[in-house]
C-alpha cells in the first residue's frame, strides 16, 4: 500500500474516531436531562427507517411485498420491541409470505 493510501485511511480513521469517543468523554459520569434521553431512544428506528425506506420504494419485483415488509416492521416497532426484534419478526412475516405465495 502506498504512503498516500495509507495516509488516507489514518487520517480517516481518526475523523470517524473522534465523533464517536467526545460523547463518551464529555458526558462521562453525568446524567442527561430526561427530554434527551427520550430523544436518543428513538434514534435507532429513524435511522432503521432511512436505511430501509428508500428500498422499500425501489424495490424490483413487487412493491406490494416491500410495502407489507414495512408495514410488519413499523408494527413491532410499534409495540416497542427493539430493533433486532423488528428486522427479525419483519423478515420472518416476509418469508413465510413468500412460502404460501
Amino acid at each position: 500500500m502506498s504512503m498516500t493510501m495509507t495516509a488516507i485511511v489514518l487520517g480517516m480513521t481518526v475523523v470517524t474516531y473522534i465523533p464517536r469517543m467526545l460523547p463518551f468523554v464529555l458526558l462521562k459520569g453525568k446524567e442527561l436531562p430526561s427530554f434527551w434521553q427520550s430523544i436518543l431512544q428513538n434514534v435507532p428506528y429513524a435511522t432503521l427507517g432511512a436505511l430501509i425506506f428508500p428500498s422499500i420504494l425501489t424495490f424490483h419485483e413487487d412493491p406490494s411485498f416491500a410495502l407489507i415488509g414495512a408495514a410488519a416492521a413499523f408494527l413491532i416497532a410499534f409495540t416497542g420491541a427493539n430493533i433486532i426484534i423488528t428486522v427479525l419478526g419483519s423478515i420472518g412475516i416476509l418469508t413465510v409470505l413468500s412460502l404460501f405465495l
